[in-house]
């Protein structure tokens, strides 16, 4: 199974409201950037899995150190809100922040409100950054400068029907061409069977249309960060996107995001399914799905510039720029990432670190679906850092950027449609500038 009854619940968890405020002991002695012994350090953080293992590590890390930890964990909507009140007043109440790379980094870096971490990642040879998967270290830094450690990384990876397949004497596709050809094959709507099952909703599917855009040898923006959705690779991915939807997806595919995709797929009614790896506990527990014993797991194929999926990170760990013991903070940091305690975390709450030696670890990945650890362990040469446009306004930019992808469904002028989009993208992008 790819997760324990324990961290499904806490998965299960991570949008409730409320702060779970613990006292809990950890870390190394370190000081706030003078001769001050430091007695605690205050951590906050998402309800996610990682704080579920990091409230067990402290224990461990108190008998080693003796400076309390204390966590304050809340739900995503709640901790972004309560970031910006107390940064505003360069608030010194927490010391270890952990954010959401691509919602709040560069607007929080903006404001001055992430502590620089560059020197710190390069000054211990044996904790060791390069350890870190290349598309994860490249997802936590603007211009150069590093703002956090990851500590959960996800990826976009194709689900499909391994019985399916291999009733029909077909391969698991290893590219776009492959799947497109798979997929029709499938495609059974009278018999309730659809090709496949994707995001098509406009603003949730700009995401999973990121690694079509890789594979294809585009991007949301290109190299000095202008709108690029109107290349002629760009169009040609979102065509591509789109029609697998349009030919061979269910009915109502334009209303659907991840929960009503995914559900199809947990039902036995798509043979193919692409998204995040993290769903893949949906469809490994048999309350919730009837593909359990059949559900495969794959690497985004291949397009005509290979295959390169998103590997992000949706949950790093920085350092408050206000607090005063910057020094402790990023001892606990070193600590609680480094190759041992990330590889028990992998182990034993399943978190999917950054780290390549833990997933290299056979007894570490051994309640995860071999399939999904192969993908990861080969995710160095084909990672990208992030899955959305680059920009602080980032949900208006996903709701420029999902309208070609509705014109390619519902069939009309993809490359008309795609030169509209970049238009107002760029507007965007100029009005940050």
């Amino acid at each position: 199974m790819f997760t324990t009854p324990h961290t499904r619940r806490v998965v299960a968890g991570l949008a409730a409201a409320g702060a779970v405020v613990l006292a809990l002991t950890g870390c190394a002695g370190g000081s706030g950037g003078d001769d001050a012994p430091v007695s605690e350090i205050t951590v906050v953080a998402a309800n996610s899995p990682w704080v579920e293992g990091v409230k067990t590590l402290a224990t461990k890390y108190k008998d080693e150190t003796g400076i309390t930890v204390n966590i304050e964990a809340y739900g995503n909507e709640q901790l972004n809100d309560n970031y910006k009140v107390k940064l505003n007043a360069s608030s010194a109440d927490f010391d270890v922040m952990a954010f959401q790379v691509q919602d709040v980094m560069r607007e929080f870096s903006r404001n001055g409100w992430l502590a620089d971490m560059t020197d710190y990642v390069a000054s211990d040879a044996a904790w060791n950054w390069e350890d870190f998967q290349p598309a994860a270290r490249d997802a936590v830094q603007l211009d150069g400068t590093v703002y956090g450690v990851p500590v959960m990384t996800e990826r976009q990876i194709v689900y499909y029907r391994a019985d399916l397949l291999q009733a029909a004497g077909m391969p698991v596709p290893e590219t776009l061409d492959e799947l497109e050809s798979a997929v029709a094959a499938l495609h059974d709507p009278d018999a309730g069977m659809y090709g496949i099952a994707m995001r098509g909703s406009r603003v949730p599917l700009v995401t999973q249309l990121s690694s079509f855009l890789y594979s294809y040898g585009a991007d949301f923006q290109d190299a000095d960060g202008n709108a690029s959705v109107d290349t002629p690779e760009a169009v040609e991915a979102i065509e591509f996107y789109g029609d697998l939807l349009s030919n061979y997806g269910p009915p109502g595919v334009t209303n659907m995001g991840w929960v009503e995709a995914s559900a199809l797929f947990a039902q036995g009614k798509a043979a193919f399914y692409i998204d995040a790896d993290s769903q893949a506990y949906t469809f490994l527990d048999a309350s919730k799905s009837s593909v359990v014993d059949t559900v495969g797991f794959a690497q985004f194929p291949a397009g005509p510039a290979g295959s390169h999926f998103y590997n992000i990170v949706p949950q790093t760990v920085g350092i408050n720029e206000f607090s005063t013991k910057k020094d402790a903070a990023w001892d606990f940091i070193k600590w609680v990432t480094n190759e041992e305690n990330t590889t028990w975390l992998l182990a034993n709450e399943t978190v999917p670190g950054a780290r390549q030696s833990a997933w290299a670890d056979d007894a570490a990945v051994a309640s995860f679906p071999a399939g999904l650890v192969d993908i990861v362990r080969d995710v160095a040469d084909h990672g990208v850092g992030h899955d959305r446009p680059r920009l602080e306004q980032v949900a208006a930019a996903r709701e420029i950027v999902g309208g070609p992808v509705i014109t390619a469904i519902e069939g009309g002028d993809v490359a008309e449609a795609a030169a509209s989009a970049n238009s107002q993208f760029q507007d965007l992008l100029d009005s940050e500038k």
